[in-house]
C-alpha cells in the first residue's frame, strides 16, 4: 500500500496532558514518520507519513487514551516528504 502524509490539527483536551508524547509512541511502534507539536491556541499539529492503515492505528490509539480528549480534527493530505522518524518539535 502507497504511503502519504497528512496535516492533522486536534482540538480539545490535548494540551497537557501527555499528547505529544503518545502520538510519539504510537507512531515509532507504527513505523510512521514526521513530527507533533503545541500550538499557542490550545491545539495540536501533526504532520504524520506511512501507511494509511497505521495512521488510522495511531490515531484509534490517541483517541481510546484517558486523558485525552479529542473533539474535533481538522486534515488536509500533503506531498511526501522525505523523512527520518517522528519526533516533538518545541
Amino acid at each position: 500500500m502507497a504511503e502519504e502524509r497528512r496535516r492533522i490539527t486536534f482540538h480539545g483536551r490535548v494540551q497537557g496532558v501527555g499528547f505529544r508524547f503518545q502520538a510519539q509512541r504510537y507512531a515509532s511502534a507504527f513505523g510512521l514518520k514526521g513530527w507533533v507539536k503545541n500550538e499557542y491556541d490550545g491545539s495540536v499539529i501533526m504532520e504524520v507519513q506511512g501507511s494509511p492503515v497505521m495512521i488510522n492505528q495511531m490515531l484509534k490509539g490517541l483517541t481510546s487514551d484517558r486523558y485525552i480528549t479529542i473533539e474535533w480534527v481538522d486534515s488536509e493530505n500533503l506531498p511526501l516528504e522525505e523523512e527520518r522518524g517522528f519526533h516533538v518539535r518545541y
